[in-house]
């Protein structure tokens, strides 16, 4: 799956929030400060040539759609930062969050047994 710019990932998350809309839903859903709508416009246009997002056309209006789901990129993108900063390791990168604190204990004991269960 292609990556994603931080611009094209807001205007992303902004059509994942909405599931479809004409260009000033986009804008709208968007966090301030607002692009302007010709960044916004060229925003769509890349993401429609990478195959993120769909288009339908109504006479001169556009609405978007997202072809790719939030949590399929959301699993390519872990795949990808763990194949490339933890040699692909997945205990490497839980090891590492919970060393920087970003995770504790508690809540990996916690996953566990929500893991643990759910192969029940």
């Amino acid at each position: 799956m292609k990556t994603l710019t931080k611009a094209e990932e807001q205007v992303m998350q902004a059509l994942w929030k909405i599931g479809e809309g004409f260009i000033r839903d986009v804008i709208e859903a968007l966090p301030e400060p607002k692009p302007h709508q010709n960044t916004v416009a060229t925003m769509l246009k890349i993401l429609i040539e990478k195959e993120f997002v769909g288009i339908k056309v109504f006479g001169r209006q556009h609405q978007y759609h997202p072809l790719v789901s939030k949590q399929a990129y959301s699993k390519a993108s872990i795949k990808s930062v763990v194949k490339n900063y933890f040699d692909g390791s997945f205990s490497d990168a839980v090891s590492f969050m919970v060393k920087e604190k970003s995770v504790s204990v508690e809540e990996l004991e916690l996953l566990l047994k929500q893991l643990k269960k759910g192969k029940k």
